[in-house]
């Protein structure tokens, strides 16, 4: 755990001494020294809010002081705390605190309890809800206490077809991959439906996230003339497997635990390549309407 906090108190360190300066998530996950794909979701399990919003609410922590204690120009705080524009810099104080910056500035005088409101809601920024171990959420506590079986996988060579929206939505792609798999006959157990989220969903707009509905396929298979699906190889190498097996909703929860709370405590440290999410059945026909999913994600020695 020592190194992951570490490498994410470097981010914030970085941060915190860069808040008038440009950043990106880019730059971010390069401090970090992890990939971006993988560095959003360490952040936020570890810190309890996505590097953005982490970054937003430093810049306006310290836009208070310049409000609170200066007369300079609310452009020009928005500039010293590295905001694009004045109107942005208004919309995100405006979010978090219930005022804009002109209404602070006003009332600074006028409100004896401005003081006392604002250090609430600086509170609530600095001690963001996090994952933790005294949790009572038995779902989370069931996950900390997960046993992570490593695996080594092949390649696979897959047909797809790609979703680009909201994740709730990827049955549209599965329903076009399923009809295409039946005409050609490829079915489990022979062969595994694979689903690959390509973007975290908590730092992509919903309607730009993309999903991969993948179906493997024989190494003899023919590829050419399918215009219904794409085809691509998933890497093989080393992953850690956490099988799921509950309603969908609580698998985002899931995805934070094991970047929160098992890799940072474990051997390992996520690769570059994408998590695979082997559905091992339809929830529809569950009992339960639970998702029965073999979680795979994707590690190295650290």
């Amino acid at each position: 755990m020592n190194d992951y906090a570490d490498r994410i108190d470097k981010v914030i360190k970085y941060i915190e001494e860069n808040l008038s300066h440009k950043i990106n998530l880019d730059k971010l996950a390069e401090v970090s020294n992890f990939s971006k794909y993988h560095f959003s979701r360490v952040f936020t399990s570890i810190v309890g809010v996505t590097p953005l919003s982490f970054l937003t609410n430093k810049r306006l922590q310290k836009s208070i002081t310049y409000l609170t204690e200066t007369d300079i120009t609310i452009l020009e705080i928005s500039m010293l705390c590295g905001f694009e524009s004045p109107s942005n810099f208004n919309v995100a104080f405006k979010k978090l605190f219930d005022m804009t910056p002109s209404e602070l500035r006003k009332n600074r005088v006028n409100n004896s309890n401005i003081s006392l409101y604002l250090g609430n809601k600086q509170e609530e920024v600095n001690d963001p809800s996090r994952y933790d171990e005294r949790s009572n959420n038995n779902f989370l506590r069931r996950i900390w206490q997960m046993n992570i079986s490593i695996k080594e996988l092949p390649d696979y060579d897959v047909a797809f077809v790609r979703h680009v929206g909201s994740y709730l939505d990827t049955y549209q792609a599965w329903g076009k991959l399923g009809a295409w798999a039946g005409k050609n006959n490829l079915f489990p157990p022979e062969q595994y439906f694979i689903g690959v989220s390509l973007d975290d969903p908590s730092i992509t707009e919903e309607y730009a996230c993309r999903y991969d509905a993948c179906i493997t396929i024989p190494q003899t298979f023919n590829q050419e003339n399918e215009s219904e699906v794409q085809f691509k190889t998933l890497p093989g190498g080393l992953y850690g497997l956490y099988q799921f097996y509950d309603t969908i909703d609580k698998f985002a929860i899931t995805y934070q635990s094991l970047y929160g709370q098992w890799l940072p405590n474990s051997d390992y440290e996520p690769d570059e390549r994408y998590c695979l999410e082997f559905c091992m059945n339809n929830p529809s026909d569950d009992p339960e309407r639970k998702a029965k999913i073999e979680l795979y994600i994707p590690i190295k020695k650290r």
